[in-house]
């Protein structure tokens, strides 16, 4: 069916696309059903038997995803190079005020089939997005500049004591040392990029390292970890970077973390700026909030962890180098199930420093916070509120920048990251 404006194409276009994606065709296996898009009342889809895509358009029922908009609604979303926050097609609908609805749709469903809805959104996509060139990795073979290992700190786990944790961590570079935190349900190796640049190792001593739980750093042995629910709390991650700086020696380290990382920069700048000289909150703010409970999908039996990866995608900046983009994916792929949710506790519910930001002493630990413009969680007005009540603080807006700034656009990235790197070499 032809609908009755630009925003969508005809009905086999739509289906000539989707059938030879292999991205797509990858997302849909297993699946008995369809999707189903509408819009002002004309719709263009698929049926799927077993995975195969199927050139009709469903009716809403079981197994079928269904999702309406207005043709103004559709056209934001499917432009070439979409407006910030207009990318993510499958988030804000989640987020219920995007103008689209998925009315009579099992909400397993669509979690199970998150990556498959993704994609087609991509795909509905005028031709016209120009993505920026990757950073040049070279070929053959070579050794990285990370040295890795692991470290045994003492951590105070609520309700368990004190108890001996086996931290992994990867280091490169010379001189001021500089923490590297990654983002929730992560791991160190989003930070890659950044080992690989002697603009930066030249100055400055780089150590990335993988929270408890996350990564090559293991479970505590002397806790029934599988017997609880994860939930990360900030009175447990403020001891993490605190515990890895003592043990290494590290003298006034800098700290730079990204999404829960970039809260727990200012988290740091209040509770411990005796120890860091310098924070560097990426993506950072003094309260995010949302609904923690409609997560659920993110720790489901029936959920694969390559929806909630696949959601990652979606706050990248849609100019972002692709291949990066999907490293993104991979790494919240890899990542333990219930690690990613469980760190959203301290990101979206305990952490929150509205009424006590105005403590932070920047002459004594100065605070530097970025947020990307594509980033709707970590957003630029969350950053700016921060900015604003921290007096003495540095902020600046990264253009064409989603959440993952140092992994999906890392050269970029660095262009923004190396005046803020400089200044601290002033100041020390």
């Amino acid at each position: 069916m032809t609908t009755t404006s630009n925003a969508m194409p005809t009905q086999a276009d739509f289906f000539d696309r989707c059938v030879a994606d292999g991205e797509l065709l990858l997302a849909t296996r297993y699946w008995t059903g369809g999707l189903r898009l509408e819009v002002d009342g004309a719709a263009i889809g698929f049926a799927t038997k077993d995975g195969e895509l199927i050139n009709e358009i469903p009716d809403v029922g079981p197994g079928v995803v269904s999702i309406s908009g207005s043709a103004e609604t559709w056209e934001a979303l499917t432009a070439p190079h979409p407006a910030p926050f207009a990318q993510m097609s499958v988030l804000t609908s989640l987020r219920g005020d995007g103008g689209l609805d998925r009315t009579g749709t099992d909400p397993v469903l669509w979690w199970q089939y998150l990556p498959a809805i993704e994609r087609v959104s991509e795909l509905l996509r005028a031709p016209g997005l120009e993505r920026e060139p990757r950073r040049t990795e070279g070929s053959g073979t070579r050794i990285d500049s990370p040295v890795g290992g692991y470290l045994h700190v003492d951590i105070d786990v609520a309700g368990h004591g004190v108890l001996d944790h086996r931290i992994y961590y990867e280091t490169a570079g010379s001189g001021i040392p500089l923490l590297l935190q990654h983002t929730a349900g992560a791991q160190s190796v989003q930070w890659r990029h950044l080992f690989e640049m002697p603009e930066i190792t030249d100055h400055f001593q780089l150590i990335a390292y993988d929270l408890p739980f996350h990564g090559k750093s293991i479970p505590p042995v002397d806790q029934r970890w599988w017997e609880e629910e994860y939930k990360l709390e900030g009175a447990l991650l403020r001891q993490v970077p605190v515990a890895v700086a003592k043990a290494l020696g590290l003298v006034e380290p800098v700290f730079m973390g990204c999404s829960v990382g970039g809260l727990l920069a200012l988290d740091l700048a209040l509770h411990h700026p005796d120890v860091f000289r310098a924070v560097i909150s990426v993506e950072g703010g003094l309260h995010i909030g949302g609904n923690w409970e409609g997560l659920s999908g993110m720790w489901h039996p029936q959920v694969s962890n390559s929806s909630k990866a696949r959601l990652m995608e979606a706050l990248c900046a849609p100019s972002s180098p692709e291949a990066y983009v999907k490293e993104v994916s991979q790494v919240y792929s890899a990542g333990w199930p219930p690690a990613f949710v469980g760190d959203l506790w301290y990101y979206m519910v305990d952490f929150d420093l509205r009424e006590r930001a105005a403590e932070i002493n920047t002459d004594q630990v100065s605070v530097h916070i970025l947020n990307g413009e594509y980033d709707f969680s970590g957003s630029v007005t969350h950053g700016l509120a921060a900015h604003e009540a921290i007096a003495g603080s540095t902020h600046t807006v990264m253009t064409n920048m989603g959440h993952f700034p140092m992994q999906e656009n890392p050269v970029t990235f660095a262009e923004y990251l190396q005046p803020i790197l400089t200044a601290i070499r002033n100041a020390s």
